[in-house]
């Protein structure tokens, strides 16, 4: 047989545990073969001699097999027999660090390629790197989870480059795609044909050669082989159509499903409307005959409330009407009136003439009274302005006046200036007696000193007082506290108290505060059971406490988790509280319940449970029964009996206390159902719920306590008033003292004030002559501005006696134009007694006039109020029109032209009465008819629509189906011949079907086989066939795919495991004459081993994998060819 191996791989070392194959597995198709011109080396021949023979050629990256030419046997040689690579076939692939390869370059061919060696030596890596190398992902692959990880050990980069065969139609060139991959953050490059791509467009290049790495039909790794034996036939079915089936199949089907998923859907929702709407037609007819009734008398309504919204439209054509008669009456007046004015003009045109001449005197008069008005203003503004001038000659008196009142203060004040200056050399002349500060200074500090050291006395003093006062409260408080532990040991409670603060002084502090405070609480929050608690009955009170721990007697009992926060930093946080357990409890205690009824309690011996026994609040029992299990725990005074102890270590009950002792069992289910252990202890005396006399020594230390205390307080209270007489006297020093110290800075103050002011004298004598001159300087100034002023008067006085002659002229031209207004007024009062007369004698005229022109006005004042009331009445009818109601519209468009009000009202009333003698009915039962019959209406529709849906979707379905199904039938018939003939070669049989089912994605393929002769054809599943004949049958239907598949290749790992030799030999034979046919897709069979004496063609290559300590580190020192011819002398030879 060919072999066109080309293994390699690096020795490793001893210690290693990890496999670095650096080796090169190629087909025989290397493109490149050069001769080696090297010296001649020996060779074995056929027989196993040893001759010198020429080198065999070596290659760059593999060896072939090359037989020696002096032999002249016939040498198979698959290069001669290789055919032309199917497009997107694989041509060759190349690895770079890529698991356990360092660098290797496999050249498959493009028929059957079994690729062989021992477990271990990369046969798998190949699969991995055909799967990742074309895009997919390493879950396709069911080992690592990132492609990161799949980079040689020791490198960080590794590289997978795959050359597949071109498509003659769309290019001559095979396609190269390379992916590297990087250890660090498990990032991918990708390209193709040497240009950067990504994983997208690697994968849109692999599937448009029809590559389906994620379908087991194509590609099966190792990992994967399970995976498709668990495949369902369902699954197997979707998976058979990606392989084989033409694209639009799948696409068919999945249509298929869908509108079966709607058709269900659809029918389900049809049913249920059809039900509805027949109830509710049901429910509708029933009500109908009521809901006519009530439509009627809703009809009579809405026409009496439309009839009263058309009263408006009643009232606006009657005032229209009445709008026009007073328009026509307006007309005729206004006529009539003119015709008399007519009549009369000639007796009035005289009337008229006197009219225009006292209208002509009028103007005469007005403007004569415009000329008196302004030259009268004339004259009083001339008056103002003397008037002015002469408020401004007083205001210039008034400043001198005051010029004059101030140059006198200034003389008064340069005398008063002299007085002081004289008095001031006068005190300089007489200087005051020294005195001497530092010894005032020195006394003053000497007092303050005294009167400090009196103060720190009296304040030490105070403090102590102080001090004693506390130290005698506290006293005080410890004696009352006695007194009421000394009354309390006669009590109950106050002896558990007392025990209470025996057992923890932390506890019995902590439960003072939450008596206290219990205010502050959610919920009430309990004590420890220690003074809560207590036993129903003292006989059984050993046996009570034998249950408990010792923090179980002095747990705090919360209901809420709120209370348990607050309390738990209140006791550990701010109290600093050490021995304190806190519990809570949520529910109440009859979630608590005994294991077993009473009567089985008797029959056990028991007297009754724990809980029975003890008495408290209910939330510390349940705090108790869930610590202590109370309600579970039995108790007896007297012991039980062996048989007793045997029927309790089988019943529910797991604790108890019987005569001196008690009794826990544990049971552990891991150890099988009857695995317990008894844990038993001594029942101990009780110390807590029992009725102890009075303790004497208790009594006793409280007594003497009580007696110490008091004396201190007495001692306390003598050292108290001591102190407070020192702090008296004390106080009458400090006064004295205090006294002296303020005589002597009064002293001082004024012998310090006489000496600075008679070192001030200069600086005052200065100011005060200062004084003086400037003074003088401002007399000066007095007198320069009193000339200033009398010329300023002077010059106002000559231009008042202008103004004076300016009225006297004005007030002369203001009499001459009042005598002319008088003259126009008297022509004015003549003229209108002339009209007057006149006047009277055309009076009658005037009259019938006047009253035909108050006619006309009354006649247009009607018909503007008529006009009013139309227009308001128009706006309301319009602002009803304008509506959204088009009922009411159409109604009030029908309304009859020339109806009136009272027709109007009287319809109303006549509706009105129809009404009252309709019966009122249920108000909502319209809008319940209505709502029903829009749901009926709408449902009709729905119905009539999913109707629609129905048809068109059987249409769609029938459509599809007479497409997919003959396809499918005839492609599973195609499978199930070639399927059938395989079984047929190992003399068993198989077929493959289709189960048709209502629901298409319920459609599967159905394989059955029969492997023995007194066997029937039974569906293959993992019951009753076992794992060889399942991987018979997996590995048939594969091959069955073999000639329908569009796939270009097809990969499967490792498949024959599991079989015997016999079906092992079958299928190989099988699967050589199936893959080596003419014009089928490339086939990858891993294999770590196989039989002698297997079947070959030549159109099948064999690629052997090997590896090894004893593999060279330089591969290309290894000749394979001429291992060939060696094993081929071997065996001659033997």
């Amino acid at each position: 047989m060919p072999s066109t191996t080309i293994p390699h791989r690096r020795r490793r070392a001893v210690e290693s545990d990890e496999e670095e194959e650096d080796g090169v597995a190629s087909g025989t198709a290397t493109p490149t073969s050069q001769r080696s011109t090297g010296s001649k080396r020996v060779r074995l021949n056929l027989k196993g001699d040893a001759s010198p023979v020429a080198e065999s050629p070596v290659l760059p990256d593999g060896f072939r097999a090359r037989p020696d030419e002096s032999v002249g046997e016939e040498v198979l040689d698959a290069r001669g027999a290789m055919e032309k690579h199917q497009p997107g076939s694989i041509v060759r692939v190349k690895l770079t660090n890529f698991v356990t390869y360092t660098s290797a370059e496999f050249f498959p061919g493009p028929s059957l390629n079994m690729v062989i060696g021992p477990n271990g030596t990369g046969k798998s890596t190949l699969v991995c790197a055909i799967c990742l190398g074309l895009g997919w992902t390493p879950a396709h692959l069911g080992r690592a989870k990132d492609a990161a990880e799949f980079v040689k050990h020791g490198s960080q980069e590794a590289t997978i480059e795959i050359e597949l065969a071109a498509d003659p139609e769309r290019s001559r060139k095979n396609p190269v795609i390379r992916r590297s991959i990087k250890r660090e953050g498990n990032k991918s490059h990708f390209s193709i044909n040497g240009k950067p791509s990504n994983m997208k467009g690697v994968l849109e290049l692999a599937r448009s050669f029809s590559i389906q790495i994620d379908n087991l039909c194509q590609f099966l790794p190792q990992d994967k082989v399970v995976e498709f034996a668990a495949m369902t036939p369902v699954e197997l079915l979707h998976s058979t159509q990606r392989a084989a089936a033409p694209e639009e199949m799948l696409g068919w089907h999945s249509l298929l499903k869908t509108y079966r998923g709607n058709q269900k859907t659809m029918q389900a929702q049809y049913a249920g409307d059809q039900e509805t709407l027949a109830n509710l037609e049901s429910r509708q007819q029933m009500q109908r005959a009521d809901v006519e009734r009530l439509q009627e008398r809703a009809k009579i309504q809405q026409r009496v409330k439309m009839l009263e919204v058309a009263r408006p439209f009643a009232k606006y054509r009657e005032a229209r009407k009445r709008h026009q008669e007073a328009k026509q009456k307006r007309k005729d007046a206004v006529a009539a009136l003119k015709e008399l004015e007519n009549e009369v003009e000639p007796s009035l045109r005289a009337v008229n003439a006197k009219q225009r001449y006292r209208e002509q005197i009028e103007v005469v008069v007005k403007e004569r009274k415009r000329a008196v008005e302004r030259a009268d203003v004339a004259a009083e503004d001339l008056t103002t302005k003397m008037r002015n001038m002469q408020d401004k000659i007083q205001e210039f008196e008034q400043e001198k006046q005051a010029e004059n009142n101030r140059a006198k203060e200034n003389k008064k004040e340069i005398a008063t200036t002299e007085h002081v200056i004289m008095r001031l050399r006068r005190q300089m002349e007489e200087q005051p007696n020294e005195f001497n500060v530092s010894s005032y200074n020195e006394q003053i500090r000497e007092k303050a000193h005294s009167l400090r050291e009196i103060k720190e006395k009296a304040e030490a003093l105070q403090r102590t007082q102080e001090d004693l006062t506390n130290r005698g409260r506290e006293r005080n408080a410890l004696i009352m506290q006695a007194r009421k532990d000394l009354e309390s040991l006669e009590s109950q409670a106050g002896q558990q108290a007392q025990k209470l603060r025996q057992a923890s002084r932390d506890t019995a502090q902590a439960w003072g505060w939450i008596q206290q405070n219990q205010d502050k609480f959610e919920k009430p929050v309990f004590g420890p059971p220690i003074v809560e608690c207590s036993v129903k009955d003292l006989k059984y009170v050993d046996a009570i406490e034998s249950i408990f721990q010792s923090n179980d007697f002095l747990a705090f009992t919360v209901q809420t988790r709120g209370d348990f926060k607050l309390l738990q930093e209140q006791l550990y946080g701010r109290m600093k509280l050490a021995e304190i357990n806190i519990r809570t409890v949520l529910g109440g205690l009859d979630q608590f319940r005994p294991p077993v009824s009473e009567q089985d309690m008797g029959r056990y011996g028991f007297e009754g449970w724990a809980l029975d026994f003890v008495t408290g609040p209910e939330p510390v029992l349940a705090m108790l029964c869930g610590e202590c299990r109370l309600h579970q725990t039995g108790i007896a005074l007297r012991d039980i009996t062996e048989q007793q102890y045997e029927v309790l270590t089988q019943s529910p009950i797991s604790s108890w206390v019987t005569g001196k002792n008690t009794y826990q069992i544990t049971r552990r289910r891991e150890y099988g159902a009857g695995a317990a252990s008894t844990r038993v202890r001594d029942v101990r005396k009780a110390r807590v719920w029992t009725n102890q006399p009075v303790d004497l020594r208790a009594k006793s230390n409280l007594q003497e306590n009580i007696e110490g205390w008091g004396e201190e307080v007495s001692a306390f209270q003598k050292q108290t008033q001591q102190a407070k007489e020192k702090v008296a006297q004390l106080r009458l020093e400090y006064v004295e003292l205090e006294n002296e110290k303020t005589n002597l800075e009064q002293e001082k103050a004024a012998k310090q004030k006489a000496l600075g002011e008679f070192k001030a004298l200069p600086t005052k004598l200065a100011q005060q002559e200062e004084k003086q001159a400037t003074l003088q300087h401002g007399l000066t100034q007095v007198r320069q501005r009193l000339l200033q002023i009398t010329e300023k008067e002077d010059a106002l006085t000559m231009e008042k006696g202008q103004v004076a002659l300016d009225y006297v002229n004005a007030v002369q031209i203001l009499r001459e134009l009042h005598n002319d207004l008088l003259q126009a007024e008297v022509m004015l009062l003549e003229g209108a007694s002339e009209l007057e007369i006149l006047t009277e004698r055309n009076r009658a005229v005037k009259d019938m006039l006047e009253a035909k022109r108050k006619e006309v006005d009354d006649v247009a004042k009607d018909s503007e109020k008529v006009q009013a009331m139309a227009k308001r009445l128009l706006d309301e009818c319009k602002e009803i029109m304008a509506s959204d109601d088009e009922d009411q519209r159409e109604f009030l468009s029908s309304m009859p032209e020339g109806q009136t009000t009272d027709e109007l009202e009287a319809e109303i009333d006549s509706e009105k009465a129809r009404l009252e003698l309709m019966y009122e009915g249920n108000s909502g039962a319209i809008k319940e008819f209505e709502h029903r019959q829009k749901k009926i209406d709408q449902l009709k529709q729905k119905v009539a629509d999913v109707e629609r849906h129905l048809a068109e979707i059987e249409e769609g379905i029938n459509d599809l189906r007479q497409k997919w199904e003959p396809e499918l039938d005839r492609l599973v018939k195609k499978i199930s011949d070639a399927f059938s003939y395989s079984f047929k070669q190992i003399n068993c049989a198989g077929e493959v079907g289709i189960h048709k089912d209502e629901d298409f994605d319920q459609w599967s393929i159905q394989i059955q086989v029969k492997f023995r002769e007194s066997e029937s054809l039974s569906i293959l599943d993992s019951h009753r066939q076992s794992g060889g004949e399942r991987a018979v049958s997996t590995i048939f239907y594969l091959m069955a795919l073999q000639s329908l598949a569009r796939a270009p290749f097809r990969v499967v790992d490792e498949i024959n495991q599991g079989m015997d030799p016999r079906n092992e030999r079958m299928v190989h034979s099988r699967m050589v004459n199936i893959a080596c046919q003419e014009h089928t897709s490339q086939y990858f069979l891993i294999t770590p081993k196989l039989l002698h004496g297997l079947q070959y063609d030549r159109r099948m290559r064999v690629m052997c994998i090997a590896s090894g300590e004893f593999m060279p580190k330089e591969y290309r020192e290894l000749d394979f060819g001429r291992c060939v011819d060696v094993m081929r002398g071997v065996k001659a030879g033997a």
